[in-house]
């Protein structure tokens, strides 16, 4: 079993920046990738950016490309999501996750493990 624990959410305005980061235990080694999906209210989940254990492959979804940015630090069990430049639109619980392994990276299904969320509202 993998635990997944999100933290770094919050109230920021239009432009400004955080980060997010998910903190993995339990048997991490068994993890292929993580990722960072979102759900805004009243709308279906969508994918946002994933990383390969390793850290050498990365996604991000074109909604946030360029803004938003992925990494790990597998040395402490720990993936972050640098966003800047937030939107509105960017308002959503954020929700770490893990699989086991291999497959398309974007499909939430694929996924074995997940955290309970952070919540990240962007004001206008």
């Amino acid at each position: 079993q993998v635990q997944l624990v999100e933290s770094g959410g919050g109230l920021v305005q239009a432009g400004g920046s955080l980060r997010l980061s998910c903190t993995a235990s339990g048997r991490t080694s068994s993890t292929y990738a993580m990722a960072w999906f979102r759900q805004a209210p009243g709308k279906a989940g969508e994918f946002v950016a994933a990383i390969s254990r390793s850290g050498g492959a990365t996604l991000h979804a074109d909604s946030v490309k360029g803004r938003f940015t992925i990494s790990s630090d597998n040395a402490q069990n720990k993936m972050y999501l640098q966003m800047n430049g937030l939107r509105p639109g960017d308002t959503a619980d954020y929700y770490c996750a893990a699989k086991k392994d291999n497959g398309d990276y974007a499909r939430s299904s694929l996924y074995d493990y997940w955290g309970q969320g952070t919540q990240v509202t962007v004001s206008s």
